[in-house]
């Protein structure tokens, strides 16, 4: 039973401030605040209920230290980052930035530097659940190369994977040497059985291959260290071209519209998007004729491009890239019914010769096309009215460019050149530039 005085007070809370016309409608006022508040409860609920389920089941950081820092001990792996991660614990993970529970992100801290850390892991799904199994499941992953593996024979093995995935290069030789360097983590001259599996599970990751082929790139994420599997990046400050990301769970109820006024509220000014598009196309163009090979974007979505605290491009991932050699091996001799059936990642999408039943080669749409797409949300809103109309007019050519290779080279770059003049010219000699 409520005290007799608490009851008094709720009564003269409630009653008190009210007209004597309010207080003869209270029934069904009291009703109707009643179903509003119990709404509110019930949805409130449900979105902490969603946050922890889905919290539960993508963040498994305390899995893959466990797992990582098992094997550093037992001798299986190693790492430049294994005795911060494992010994002297200066690498700590923080904030579950996770999308899938096989491939673990987080933020953290090494020596107080702001760090991404990321790790694969098995699907939770297929595996019986306890750490035990985890353990077994992850031993598969480091069973290259084998004891009395030579030098020579592991380079080749090196050499061969690269060619692979990266396609016959000039410079192939070059990177097999900097990945050498970097399996070296005592920098002795040699490479440990540790050593060479650890580097030799990372290069199975696509997005740690890119890395290592981009790491003199401006825009890509810095490579820092490793232990195992699992690698460490520079963290970028803004992970995501906008800034209000509406969980998945939310998105039927959330109206598109609002969540776009939203984000357009949010963004930075337009000089400064700016700034950001002449980074993104600067990384279209590095990767078109790279040094070790073409890649084409496979998802281009803002959710995959970031910026830092002085509005430089970064890509904060490149796990939607894909080399042209591993696009066309994926789609050469594919059976296929629509030119839906000829698609790699998320929008690499060749045609489909219904003659023969075989996918072409050849993907539609380039990088270009697809990352002019993403800027005519992003960068014709709130532009200035004197260059608009030509902004409007060059992303619609960049928007329809084709991905033949009779229109790649010279119109590829004439486009790429003339948008970003147009933009540096308005934001040169300004605080922007």
């Amino acid at each position: 039973m409520m005290p007799r005085a608490l009851r008094r007070l709720v009564h003269l809370v409630l009653f008190c401030p009210l007209s004597k016309g309010l207080q003869s409608r209270l029934p069904a006022i009291k009703v109707k605040y009643l179903l509003l508040a119990w709404l509110g409860i019930l949805i409130a609920s449900w979105v902490i209920y969603m946050q922890y389920a889905s919290y539960s089941e993508l963040c498994r950081g305390h899995v893959c230290h466990m797992v990582i820092c098992d094997h550093y001990r037992r001798g299986i792996i190693s790492g430049s980052s294994c005795k911060a991660l494992c010994d002297q614990r200066t690498l700590t993970l923080q904030r579950c930035m996770s999308t899938s529970s096989t491939y673990q992100v987080y933020s953290g801290l090494w020596k107080e530097r702001p760090v991404v850390i990321k790790c694969g892991l098995e699907d939770p799904v297929k595996i019986e659940g306890a750490p035990d199994s985890v353990l077994r499941q992850e031993m598969t992953l480091f069973d290259k190369p084998t004891r009395g593996t030579s030098m020579d024979e592991f380079k080749e093995m090196l050499h061969s994977f690269l060619k692979a995935n990266l396609g016959e290069q000039p410079s192939l030789s070059t990177l097999v040497d900097r990945v050498i360097i970097m399996a070296d983590v005592n920098q002795d001259g040699k490479v440990s059985l540790a050593e060479a599996k650890s580097i030799w599970a990372l290069l199975q990751i696509n997005e740690f291959l890119l890395m290592v082929a981009l790491q003199e790139k401006e825009h890509t994420a810095k490579l820092l260290g490793f232990c195992g599997d699992l690698y460490v990046t520079e963290r970028v400050g803004h992970s995501s071209l906008y800034r209000l990301e509406v969980p998945h769970y939310l998105q039927p109820v959330v109206p598109e519209a609002l969540s776009s006024s939203l984000n357009h509220w949010l963004a930075p000014s337009w000089p400064r998007r700016a700034r950001i598009t002449i980074g993104l196309l600067e990384f279209v163009e590095e990767v078109f004729h790279g040094s070790y090979g073409s890649f084409l974007i496979c998802d281009a979505s803002h959710r995959h491009v970031g910026y830092n605290a002085k509005y430089d491009c970064k890509m904060a991932n490149l796990r939607s890239v894909a080399s042209e050699a591993v696009v066309r091996g994926y789609l050469r001799g594919r059976r296929c019914e629509t030119n839906a059936d000829c698609t790699y990642g998320q929008d690499c999408t060749a045609t489909c010769d219904r003659l023969v039943k075989q996918c072409n080669t050849e993907v539609v749409q380039p990088n270009l096309a697809k990352v002019c797409v993403l800027l005519q949300d992003y960068l014709l809103f709130g532009a200035p009215s004197d260059l608009r109309g030509d902004l409007e007019k060059q992303l619609r050519t960049c928007v329809t460019l084709s991905g033949l290779a009779s229109q790649m080279e010279v119109h590829h770059s004439l486009v790429l050149n003339n948008l970003k003049t147009l933009l540096w010219k308005k934001i040169s000699n300004t605080q922007y530039s």
